[in-house]
């Protein structure tokens, strides 16, 4: 029943009760009598806590839907608001759930379609710098290794500096080059590019233990794509923010999860995220693991110390595929 029959029959009912009432047994003295008074108001009484129960009842759902309405993330996706109450609120919660299913596949598909241009930048981007920039480094520091012996004596250390520079210069370009577009991912898989990752951190300060398991099932490009950004962004989120100076890269497979699933987990044991808001790189991972159908989960380690990021990926994921390659 709809809530304006509800309210509406409710009302009717005590209308019509007060009406026989007035009609039959119960009169109205002038002046009024106690008896008559106390009859009248308790019989508005009753309708007045009739309506109010009605009108509670009916609107809980709508209450529901605002707090659902409220807390909504197109990041976390699945939620849904419970279809309950009346006809009008029923529809009211339905057509909310359908506008929620189409904003999500709209979301993911504009994501997918942002980040695979992303990674198709990052892809022309690392090529130029190593093909044009670092070429062009190459041969100036040939040229200074061919003018070093020519030079007299009192320069030769102004010219060792600048080739100390320019080799510096180039292992920078090469290393940007590498994190824009790690290609020992394409060569030699996921495995060989987090151990690569693990160990480029590493040399910058951050110790970062790698574990990854020897069971590991086979995955899509666009899947290590996905577990590589997460793991990248979460490192980096550590060496910047956390103030960790060790770190815990893992890699296994779930079998007993569903048809079977990938579990990447990162901790550190730094300070933790505690009631800082997330940034631009905790919502680029969110996105990604939206692409792989998979859950991320951000949150303090074991004995509530550090910060653990975990992504659990389905080994068969139907997610949105990014063409990067």
């Amino acid at each position: 029943m709809s809530l304006f029959w509800r309210i509406f029959s409710l009302n009717s009912v005590g209308l019509v009760l007060a009406t026989a009432l007035l009609l039959g047994p119960v009169t109205v003295s002038t002046p009024v009598l106690l008896g008559e008074a106390l009859v009248v108001l308790a019989g508005l009484a009753v309708l007045l806590t009739g309506n109010a129960l009605v009108l509670r009842v009916g609107l809980r759902p709508l209450q529901r839907l605002g707090r659902s309405m409220a807390t909504a993330d197109l990041l976390r996706p699945g939620a849904r608001a419970e279809v309950a109450g009346p006809a009008e609120t029923a529809a009211l919660i339905t057509t909310y759930n359908t506008m929620l299913d189409r904003l999500e596949t709209e979301r993911a598909g504009s994501a997918a379609r942002a980040l695979s241009a992303q990674e198709r930048e990052r892809h022309r981007v690392a090529r130029e710098l190593h093909d044009e920039v670092g070429q062009t480094l190459t041969a100036v520091l040939l040229q200074l290794r061919r003018v070093a012996d020519r030079v007299p004596g009192e320069l030769r250390d102004e010219v060792a500096q600048a080739q100390d520079a320019t080799r510096a210069g180039l292992d920078e370009i090469r290393r940007i080059a590498r994190r824009l577009r790690p290609g020992v991912l394409d060569e030699l898989g996921l495995v060989s590019a987090l151990r690569a990752l693990a160990a480029e951190f590493t040399a910058h300060g951050l110790t970062v233990r790698l574990d990854t398991a020897a069971d590991l099932p086979r995955l899509t490009g666009e899947t290590e794509l996905v577990l590589y950004r997460v793991a990248q962004e979460a490192l980096t989120n550590t060496a910047r923010h956390s103030g960790a100076d060790r770190a815990e890269l893992r890699l296994r497979a779930l079998p007993d999860v569903g048809e079977g699933a990938v579990e990447l987990l990162v901790r550190d044991n730094g300070h933790g995220i505690g009631a800082a808001s997330e940034g631009a790189g905790i919502s680029g991972m969110r996105e990604r693991a939206l692409l792989a159908c998979a859950h991320l989960t951000l949150g303090s380690g074991p004995g509530g110390h550090g910060t653990e990021v975990g992504l659990r990926v389905p080994v068969r994921a139907s997610g949105v595929e990014v063409a990067v390659r």
